[in-house]
């Protein structure tokens, strides 16, 4: 396995002197009282790992970690895997760079996971416990580590279509948000506060997300999605999702590109950008952007 610094170029710096961290300027109003929670659930671990993607969950729980311990004793965790879109992965090192804290990167084998490929609604288990256990095994000690957060949300907690957060659970990885109550809108509220460049970044679920449950996961497949959601951001698109359905792709867009899409202008470019990933048919869902479509109704409600 392949550990690398994106940043530095070499390891990430052996964590400072635990110690008083300089006050950075408040935040406003009720965001104030959010951080402090976030603080208290954090607690104060000589270097705290944050399972780091690049989005706004996990920039903000970057963030405001690095404002109660000190940019020296946290450090961000990116799982590298067919999985991650590239775009997706240079997005994460300049976040973590505009924030200030080392990024080091931690290749993951969840495809060699038969329950990974299999694809059941218990698949995101499957792939956030082999990024822990990577985690686990080979960066916490090598770079002083000793304590592990992920950017789960007081929202996603509820859900019943995140068994990632099993995963969690297992190996002890703190859930400072979630534990704050801090929700959705108050994680955009706070990123723009905090003035993080993935404050409006639409949410960019795991490419393996694209794939219906029980059809299996492949890098052929996810190579395919990849490919065929980079041509639509080329035409504009910033939020999509190409759901792979064989030789069919189904596109899901937000309420106000769906009009556009079909447009004479720019139906032609969508079909054309789209089928060059590999498909042979283009469909448009009317639903648009849908969270969770595909394993909602394969769970159950927590209790």
């Amino acid at each position: 396995m392949t550990i690398l610094d994106g940043r530095l170029g070499s390891d990430a710096p052996a964590p400072g002197p635990v110690g008083d961290v300089p006050r950075p300027a408040p935040l406003p109003g009720r965001l104030e009282t959010l951080e402090r929670e976030v603080a208290v659930a954090l607690g104060s671990p000589a270097r705290l790992g944050v399972a780091f993607s690049g989005g706004v969950d996990s920039s903000v729980l970057l963030a405001l970690a690095v404002r109660s311990l000190g940019a020296h004793r946290t450090l961000a965790i990116l799982g590298v895997s067919p999985s991650l879109a590239a775009d997706e992965r240079t997005a994460a090192h300049a976040v973590a760079a505009r924030i200030g804290v080392p990024l080091v990167e931690v290749v993951t084998h969840e495809a060699d996971i038969p329950a990974y490929r299999a694809n059941g609604p218990d698949r995101c288990f499957h792939c956030k416990n082999e990024l822990f256990t990577r985690i686990s095994d080979e960066v916490a000690a090598r770079f002083g580590v000793t304590a592990v957060a992920y950017g789960e949300n007081a929202d996603d907690a509820g859900r019943p279509d995140r068994p990632g957060a099993g995963a969690a659970a297992r190996h002890d990885v703190l859930r400072p948000l979630a534990s704050a109550g801090v929700t959705k809108i108050d994680v955009r509220a706070l990123a723009r506060a905090l003035d993080l460049p993935s404050a409006d970044k639409p949410a960019a679920p795991c490419l393996a997300s694209r794939i219906p449950h029980f059809e299996e996961v492949t890098p052929a497949k996810l190579a395919q999605v990849e490919i065929a959601e980079r041509g639509l951001r080329d035409l504009g698109f910033a939020d999509s999702r190409v759901r792979h359905h064989g030789d069919v792709a189904r596109i899901e867009l937000t309420e106000e590109d769906l009009v556009r899409a079909t447009g004479a202008e720019l139906r032609g470019q969508v079909h054309r950008a789209v089928t060059a990933a590999g498909f042979r048919f283009v469909t448009l869902d009317l639903a648009g952007i849908q969270s969770g479509a595909f394993t909602l109704p394969l769970v159950s409600v927590r209790a």
